[in-house]
């Protein structure tokens, strides 16, 4: 039977400001040391489901802010036997610095965040998942050449990500033109195949990590 699930929730009430439950990483990841791909806002998970099939040496972890979600989708990898797979339930907007300091140092490799909620109201812009504290944080963490993958259906959206990932001084935009033309990953969302078979514009952005700053 179908998941039923809220379209939206709001990432800002108190039910979703509670520490994300950080399990033992050696506990879930065969090897707990492989490089690391975190997508942020996964959804039903089927994206990371299978990338870890394609690529069994990458660990793939997926936040997921509808817990329904999360536990399907963890059910889902039980009954495949996938040993480099794990979701999990929780806000990245309040819980990014325990989660990331929770990981095996220089594991975090690649980043995604992938047509996230637009919020499109003003007065809701504040519960869009790209807030500058939160990109900070990520790049902290992410090793040196690490990536970060953005990509939305909505042009204001991604402007936005974009900025705000532009604007750290150790991410450098991987592409000369605004917006990258095709996905760098073997495997496509739901959203984006969706958006695609109605022959809609994707907004994609790739940016890498140097350690030598681009501003003086």
């Amino acid at each position: 039977m179908p998941i039923r699930i809220r379209q939206h929730v709001n990432p800002l009430a108190r039910k979703f400001q509670q520490p994300l439950d950080i399990p033992n990483w050696q506990d879930i990841f065969a090897q707990s040391n492989y490089p690391l791909h975190l997508d942020i806002g996964c959804a039903r998970g089927g994206f990371l489901l299978s990338m870890a099939q394609l690529d069994p040496q990458t660990n793939f972890l997926g936040i997921e802010i509808r817990d329904q979600l999360v536990n399907a989708a963890n059910q889902t990898r039980d009954e495949l036997g996938l040993t480099n797979l794990h979701y999990l339930f929780g806000n990245m907007n309040s819980s990014a610095s325990e989660l990331l300091t929770s990981l095996p140092s220089n594991v975090l490799k690649t980043i995604s965040i992938q047509f996230p909620d637009p919020w499109f109201k003003k007065r809701h812009n504040k519960r869009r998942v790209v807030q500058s504290e939160l990109v900070k944080i990520l790049v902290d963490y992410l090793a040196e050449g690490g990536q970060v993958f953005l990509q939305s259906d909505i042009e204001e959206v991604a402007v936005e990500m974009r900025a705000r990932f532009a604007n750290h001084p150790l991410l450098i935009q991987q592409h000369t033109a605004a917006w990258l033309d095709t996905n760098p990953f073997p495997v496509s969302t739901e959203r984006e195949l969706y958006v695609q078979k109605k022959n809609l514009p994707v907004y994609r952005v790739l940016l890498q990590k140097s350690l030598a700053e681009k501003f003086p």
